[in-house]
């Protein structure tokens, strides 16, 4: 089980990456970018398997990655949102926005309305991780994660 997170941790990681080379993220900070959505997919699949509550692993895992992405940017001296708009990338569910389109336009209501809301579900966990991440403020972050805090 061990070697199953260790290898979705990297894989998760190196998707990251490469989103944020896609999106422009600055050369110094694509490590980072990996790390952030690395760490937010393995709370989110250890949550997931563990409880068996994947909306609330979706929420957690967006909560811890936006709170690392706002210590990223604290230590960083850079924006959260270059960490947080790559590390979101492995918890977006793309399958279930597919999936929801194709059965709309293939005219299958009923398969439609069960990946749309289940779709939006996940969508809505992953907003609500991110308002609880950004409840607290960013000064305080600066203050204890800031550079003028290493020794």
């Amino acid at each position: 089980m061990l070697l199953n997170y260790i290898l979705e941790f990297i894989i998760a990681m190196i998707a990251t990456i490469g989103f944020a080379i896609v999106f422009s993220a600055p050369r110094s900070e694509l490590f980072f970018c990996g790390l952030s959505g690395a760490i937010g997919w393995i709370f989110y699949s250890v949550i997931s398997v563990s409880l068996g509550a994947p909306t609330f692993g979706n929420v957690i895992g967006s909560f811890v990655l936006t709170l690392f992405s706002r210590i990223f940017a604290a230590r960083r001296k850079n924006p959260a949102t270059i960490y947080l708009i790559s590390g979101i990338f492995p918890l977006v569910p793309g399958a279930g926005i597919y999936y929801t389109s194709y059965y709309l336009i293939m005219n299958d209501m009923a398969t439609f309305t069960q990946y749309g809301l289940s779709t939006i579900k996940t969508a809505g966990a992953i907003v609500m991780g991110i308002i609880f991440g950004m409840a607290f403020p960013q000064s305080w972050f600066n203050k204890v994660f800031g550079p003028s805090c290493r020794k």
